[in-house]
This record gives C-alpha cells, structure tokens and sequence, in this order.
C-alpha cells in the first residue's frame, strides 16, 4: 500500500537534524522518502518509480510525525491484575498477590489480555514492546493478529519456562513473522537458581545472543544476592558470563559504579520504569550516571499491575522529574535526550535498529502528534512539549510496518474494542477477582 503523508511538521530523531515542514512516502512497510515534498516529480526520478499511484494521502495539517515510542520493558499479559494489588512492597505484591494468580492463568487467557494491552499501547503512540511474560507463542499470536510490533524475552525462574523452553523460542519466534522477534532472557537472579543462570549463559554463548532480566529494582535484592554471592546483582551475573554479548536490565534502581561500569564495558542498556519504580517505592535510577557513564538508557512502563497505565508520555516525565529531584538540579536530563530514551535508545536495545528513526528504508513506525490541542500551545519548543506536557490525547494517529492501526480515536485492528474488552472482564470473573 503506498502512502503520503504530506503538510506536516516532522522529527525524525537523526542526529542534529531539526524539525522541519514537509511529508513522508510509505511503501508497504517501508519509509520510500523523508524530506520537504518539493519538486516530486523529481523525487521520484531518484526512486525506482518515474510516477506512483497514492492509495491514501493523508493531510497532516502542520502535525507532528515522529518514530513510534518503544515500552522497551512491560508485561502485557498482566492487564488482568490491573488496580488488584495495589498498595503493597514489591515482595508482598509479587510473591502473595501476583505469582498465585497468573499460575492458573492459560496460554489463552494472555493471548486476550494481551491484546487488551496492544489497544492501550496503540493510544499512548507505541509501536514496539519489550515484552516478558509466560506464554510466548500465544503472546506472538495475539501481537501478529492485531498488527503490533512485538519482541519478547525470556521469563525464565525456578518454578516457570526453563532454558530449553527459551531456546525452543529463539530458534521459533525469531522466525514466525516480521513483527516478532525473541531475546534470550530470564526473571531476575533472585527466583533463579545459580545452575539455571549458567544455563542461561550457556544460550547467550552458543548463540552470541544478548541477554535481557530484572536487574537491582530494589535494595533487598541487592542486599541479599550480595550475602550469597559476594557480589551485586550486576557483578554476578557478569561473572557468570551472562554479558558477554550484551543485552541489559529493567530497573536498575540500585547501582554501584563498579556495576555502571560493567555496563558500559558490556554495551549494555539500562531500562528505567520509573512509574513502577515510584509506584512499588523501590526507588529513583541513576539516570544521570549513565548518561554521563555512556551507558544507554530506554524507557519501560512495565506491566499494568505495577504501573497501572501503559503511558510512554507519563514514563517521560518522570524520567526527567525524577532525575531532577534525585541530583537536586533542575538542568539534569534534559527532554530531548528523553525522548531519544523513548524512541531511538529503545528501539536500539531491542534490536529494532531499522525502527529507530525516520529515514529512507527504515520501518514505517510513525506517529502523528497532534499540535492543535491546548496542551502543546504555544509552540517554542515541540520536543519540550512532548516531554513536559504531552498526553495520550494528543497521539492523532499510530502507525506499524506501514498500516495505520489507529487513528482519531478509532482502532484499525480487526477487534472490536468492546468485544477485547468484555473478554477482559471474562477472564477476571473465571479467576474470581
């Protein structure tokens, strides 16, 4: 399906390349041109077509269109548990709330919750999820059926998945179809045993594959693995080899240099969820230390029983709001390199480097930002804006692999919201909650 998308404001998030007025030429999946329209009779001299036939032309009315935000931590699937055990510490609400429920939770169960999650996803401006959840191939199926891009990672503990189940999935999802991909991956080295991590080092080194877990979200955590280890989290694992191609940790609240350190000298990322983080009171991450340390840092919402919203603009503030406080400066992380965290840095970690931004042959995972609502008035500065006062409101449309999925308002998702929404409510009376 070819098409334009033209009278527009555009951000393509390329290094030092400001916004500019102009449109974007979709082909199928793909991004056929970026830039300011002028002369296309020209443009297309330089393409492969001398003429192409539009089947939709879309007049951006001088909006923004920018690459899809990237939740580059959640859990899908926990959309049953929303608002169930809020209130509580991290270990009282994981292992006497949660953990009881989603094990009597079905492949299909998380096949439907899941997909109650992609239309929230779709309204926030996503267009690609880090997902780490219990059943991966009903996941993929549901993030297939509704058109979201979709990478998962391993859940691996000592009671759910095992390695030869994560491996069984590295081989089959990263095949199924051009929205899904899998990383090696396991929970956190908490509910692992030491064996199970070897086993899961075993993977990253048989397949030079990143890995992907928890990583020091709360001081107990640390704490404990450091009585029986001798060492952080961080350290641990990497002593394990679990690094060794790279890969990184969602949370990482409490960290030491030395374990900055490793991160930066593995390439790995560090995926903040600050809405989690304050939410369950683990704490405030040491963003401005990575940033400074070259560590890259993506933004997750994490899932929508901690959280409880799946809202990448709500993500962004506190990342900056929170920085602010923790250094006592009001200057500390800055918006646009924020945003570059919820965009470009995510899509990065998740292996989605021809979805980072709006370029010639890159993805067509745009977003339409609408300029005209109050909140993004007056314009001095539209990436602040975004940052500081943007709100799900203003995402006009979300579009994947070229295929607008939604649009003022409306999902184009083959389900109809209310059916996705009644079945929800199905499931949560079968577990009786």
């Amino acid at each position: 399906m070819n098409i334009r998308l033209y009278n527009a404001r555009i951000l393509t998030m390329e290094e030092s390349r400001d916004i500019f007025e102009g449109e974007i030429w979709i082909q199928d999946e793909k991004i056929l041109y970026v830039g300011s329209g002028q002369n296309p009779h020209e443009i297309c001299d330089d393409l492969p077509y001398k003429c192409i036939i539009w089947d939709r032309e879309v007049d951006c009315g001088g909006n923004l269109l920018m690459p899809g935000f990237k939740n580059a931590h959640t859990h899908s699937g926990m959309t049953l548990l929303r608002s169930y055990a809020d209130d509580l510490p991290l270990d009282d609400w994981l292992n006497h709330k949660i953990f009881p429920i989603e094990a009597k939770m079905t492949p299909e169960d998380i096949y439907h919750l899941s997909r109650l999650a992609i239309l929230e996803y779709l309204t926030s401006g996503i267009t690609a999820v880090f997902d780490m959840y219990l059943t991966p191939e009903t996941i993929a199926d549901a993030f297939d059926h509704m058109g979201m891009r979709c990478v998962q990672t391993g859940a691996v503990n000592n009671f759910s998945q095992s390695p030869e189940m994560v491996e069984e999935m590295y081989l089959k999802l990263n095949k199924k179809s051009p929205l899904q991909s899998y990383i090696i991956g396991f929970h956190a080295e908490y509910t692992c045993s030491k064996e199970l991590l070897e086993k899961i080092a075993a993977l990253a080194h048989k397949y030079k594959a990143p890995v992907f877990t928890h990583l020091a979200e709360t001081e107990k955590e640390v704490k404990e693995c450091v009585e029986r280890y001798g060492m952080t989290p961080t350290a641990f694992l990497d002593s394990l080899g679990i690094f060794d191609y790279g890969g990184g940790g969602y949370h990482c609240v409490h960290m030491t240099q030395e374990d900055i350190s490793v991160m930066k000298r593995r390439g790995l990322t560090a995926v903040t969820n600050p809405g989690s983080n304050v939410k369950l009171a683990s704490g405030i991450a040491p963003i401005s230390d990575y940033l400074k340390a070259g560590v890259n840092v993506a933004i997750g919402t994490d899932g929508p029983a901690s959280n409880n919203c799946l809202d990448m603009f709500r993500e962004m503030f506190l990342v900056t709001g929170l920085a602010k406080i923790r250094e006592k400066d009001a200057s500390a992380v800055d918006a646009m390199e924020v945003l570059k965290m919820a965009t470009v840095n995510g899509a990065r970690a998740m292996g989605l480097d021809n979805a980072d931004v709006l370029a010639e042959g890159k993805l067509a995972d745009i977003i339409m930002i609408d300029l005209k609502q109050p909140n993004m008035q007056p314009a001095h500065n539209i990436p602040k804006n975004l940052v500081y006062s943007g709100s799900k409101q203003n995402v006009a449309m979300t579009m994947i692999a070229g295929k607008i999925l939604y649009e003022k308002g409306i999902f184009y998702t083959g389900d109809k919201p209310e059916d996705i929404y009644r079945k929800a409510e199905d499931i949560k009376r079968c577990h009786n909650l």
